[in-house]
């Protein structure tokens, strides 16, 4: 399988009254394609790890490179860049802009990367219609279920067809009937070939729907398991893989 994330002995240290390392020397591929669960408890690195993919932050040391791009040796301007085309957030807050309707949050960053007008519009109706929330564009976000707020969230976050998406918590927010069905919204956009990369705590959520799950602990991968299926009528079965730590 082509690697879309690689990353190479990634280390990233916080420095205050004292320093604190995040992430210690992570070297991890994800293929194109995959659907990767990272799970972990607070402070173990997750998140680290989540915003070093999404060109949010810089490792101390190491190199992070997405869909062929460097993100250690890119401008500001580049990353910026990367951000817009390549990469959907779909955030556990929602993040949707409450002063613009349904559609106007989901053209948002077609505007920002330049889409022509007519495009953009077509990409958001054809996304809304897949989401089962077409009837809402005109809706503003305080008038919306949570779920139909996640709906908008993920609408906006493939409208760029990016390589990546990066769904940070996304259920933390909702019911768990509701946030199964965001998730099996994943799943789906999964199986037509999206990247999905999930952060959680939740073993259960991980499990349950990453096909790859690694668990971090004090910044480093200390297990890395992939689940198959075998029947659709039998549980998933963890399928332990070696992990080389640093």
């Amino acid at each position: 399988m082509e690697a879309l994330v690689e990353m190479t002995g990634v280390s990233r240290v916080f420095s205050g009254g004292a320093q604190t390392v995040a992430l210690d020397g992570v070297t991890l591929e994800i293929g194109r394609g995959e659907f990767t669960a990272v799970m972990g408890a607070s402070g173990s690195g997750k998140s680290t790890l989540l915003n070093l993919v999404a060109g949010l932050d810089r490792p101390t040391s190491g190199r992070v490179v997405v869909d062929g791009q460097d993100l250690t040796r890119a401008s500001e301007t580049e990353l910026a860049r990367y951000r817009r085309q390549k990469v959907g957030f779909v955030f556990q807050f929602f993040n949707l802009l409450s002063n613009l309707t349904v559609m106007e949050n989901v053209l948002v960053p077609a505007e920002l990367a330049g889409m022509r007008g007519s495009e953009a519009k077509a990409r958001s109706v054809e996304l809304l219609e897949e989401l089962g929330i077409d009837e809402l564009r005109r809706t503003f976000p305080a008038k919306l279920s949570g779920g139909q707020r996640q709906r908008v969230a993920i609408a906006r976050a493939l409208i760029n067809r990016p390589a990546l998406v990066l769904a940070d918590e996304p259920t933390g927010a909702l019911d768990s009937r509701t946030g199964e069905q965001v998730m099996e919204l994943l799943d789906e956009l999964n199986a037509r070939g999206q990247t999905v990369l999930l952060v959680t705590h939740d073993v259960k959520l991980a499990t349950g729907h990453g096909r790859r799950v690694l668990s971090l602990r004090d910044g480093k991968i200390v297990d890395d398991a992939r689940i198959e299926a075998r029947r659709q009528t039998e549980p998933a079965e963890l399928v332990r893989l070696r992990v080389e730590e640093a």
